[in-house]
């Protein structure tokens, strides 16, 4: 198991990634950025009906609203066209396991060091998703008025909730 494991599917995968990638413009068709958990149980393409070209996918431990989160969508939508984004967090992730301080105090313990980033855990991924759209609608790069949604997965039934955070823009 691990790397080596996974680029022995490079010889089946590439094949297939190649073809589907064939003639697919740079700018997403769908002008959506989505933004979600690395969990490997999310298949962002197959739960939003997705094809290749169709949207940016952005993906990290929890689908927090990072700089660089920030960062990529700024540049998706400054120079590659994308309009909208969609935030998505789930029930059941490994961000509500521990807080900020236990990881921290575990690396500076084997490491000799804290981390200069904060691993941004949390405990309610609703309230999570509430704060990163607060964060989006603030940032002063995103294009005026991009429309921010955001959504709780239940990773079990796979059913979204939206969490409404009202646009005082709007």
């Amino acid at each position: 198991m691990g790397a080596d494991d996974v680029l022995k599917g490079y010889a089946v995968g590439r094949p297939r990634a190649t073809e589907a990638a064939a003639g697919v413009p740079v700018p997403p068709a769908r002008q959506t950025v989505v933004v979600t958990c690395m969990d490997a149980r999310i298949n962002v393409f197959d739960l939003f009906d997705l094809a290749y070209g169709d949207a940016h996918i952005l993906r990290n431990a929890g689908g927090v609203v990072t700089d660089d989160v920030v960062r990529s969508i700024v540049i998706s939508q400054r120079k590659l066209g994308t309009t909208d984004v969609v935030l998505v967090h789930h029930t059941g992730c490994g961000m509500v396991m521990f807080t900020d301080d236990e990881l921290a105090d575990e690396l500076q313990g084997d490491a000799g060091v804290r981390p200069p980033w904060r691993s941004r855990a949390f405990r309610d991924p609703a309230e999570d998703v509430r704060s990163g759209i607060e964060v989006l609608r603030a940032a002063p790069f995103l294009r005026p008025g991009t429309p921010v949604r955001g959504f709780v997965l239940d990773i079990e039934t796979f059913e979204l909730t939206e969490v409404v955070v009202p646009d005082p823009a709007r």
